[in-house]
């Protein structure tokens, strides 16, 4: 790990303007990716900027839906009664993610910045795009057995996000507020907020130097009310997902009148299925209406020679999900 000199924020003006001067510094609450990278000699930052003292809390109804502060501990959001009642999903995604330890450290906005668990991207001996642009990547035809395979490139295959949190945003039309160290803030849907790795798979998301995830914002609907959050994985626990589906239905009369359908673990972002949502929106409520939005949401699969499972696994991780909330 390099040498770093460290300073603790009391406000967001400070913190985001130490990143406008310095933008190789880093934001520090939980940590627990963060300094993985560093001791790996990923990621070297000259100044970490401790944003615990910041006031991005708090969990509370507003017009705008349950908004959610980004200093936000993982464990309080996933247990949380509002968001058990009014998300599922959402609750269900942050209390099967990693263990009890880090659920308490980790925070809301450090999750949705955690970075790839690629192991080509994790081992400096290797070439990767995401570190070097230009360098290669070696996943293309090396062990690429849990990496993505919808919104891939020639430059990069890997599950950019690897958690579960923003999966089961994305599906309920989440939105973040961002703020940059002129105080300005703005609205980013989730869907919107991560890349695609095209030619530049280095630029994950399109948040600026300058700028901290303030909160979470996500609407209150029906098909938000009555959804799961499905996570298929190598090993029972404290595992990042394979596969992963967060669904919604507001089924009235055995027809299904809204329908929101995310995947985790087989895109190079939280991948949003509008091709699911449409086949099910108007349909019955049947196995054979949840196949067939299986299929349409891994239509465009691009899976290479080790993760073709990933095709069939995400479909009946999707039908079991649906399955389960229609029930």
């Amino acid at each position: 790990m390099n040498n770093f000199s460290y300073t603790q924020a009391t406000t967001a003006k400070q913190a985001t303007g130490i990143r406008k001067d310095q933008p190789a510094a880093a934001y520090i609450a939980g940590g627990t990716t963060l300094l993985d990278l560093m001791k790996a000699n990923l990621e070297e930052h000259p100044q970490l900027v401790d944003i615990n003292l910041l006031p991005f809390k708090g969990i509370e109804q507003t017009k705008d839906g349950l908004r959610i502060g980004a200093m936000e501990r993982m464990s309080d959001v996933g247990e949380h009664p509002l968001v058990v009642q009014q998300f599922p999903a959402v609750s269900e995604s942050l209390l099967l993610a990693a263990s009890p330890q880090l659920r308490n450290m980790a925070s809301i906005g450090g999750n949705l910045l955690q970075r790839t668990r690629c192991g080509y991207f994790r081992d400096a001996a290797f070439s990767c795009n995401k570190r070097v642009p230009g360098s290669g990547c070696p996943a293309l035809t090396g062990d690429n057995h849990n990496l993505a395979i919808l919104g891939t490139s020639d430059s990069c295959i890997a599950t950019a996000y690897p958690g579960d949190l923003s999966v089961a945003l994305a599906a309920f039309d989440a939105v973040l507020t961002l703020e940059n160290a002129k105080g300005k803030q703005r609205r980013v849907p989730v869907t919107e907020f991560y890349r695609l790795p095209g030619t530049t798979p280095q630029r994950e998301t399109v948040l600026e130097p300058d700028e901290l995830i303030v909160a979470v914002t996500i609407p209150v609907t029906p098909h938000a009310r009555r959804s799961t959050y499905l996570k298929v994985r190598e090993r029972s626990s404290y595992a990042y997902a394979l596969a992963s589906a967060a669904v919604g239905l507001d089924v009235q009369g055995g027809i299904i009148r809204a329908a929101r359908v995310a995947l985790g673990g087989v895109g190079t972002k939280p991948w949003r299925s509008p091709e699911a949502e449409k086949v099910l929106t108007g349909a019955p409520a049947t196995d054979a209406t949840f196949r067939a939005a299986a299929a349409a949401a891994l239509r465009d699969a691009q899976p290479r020679e080790h993760n073709r499972y990933k095709v069939e696994l995400a479909q009946n991780t999707l039908v079991q999900a649906l399955r389960q909330v229609a029930a």
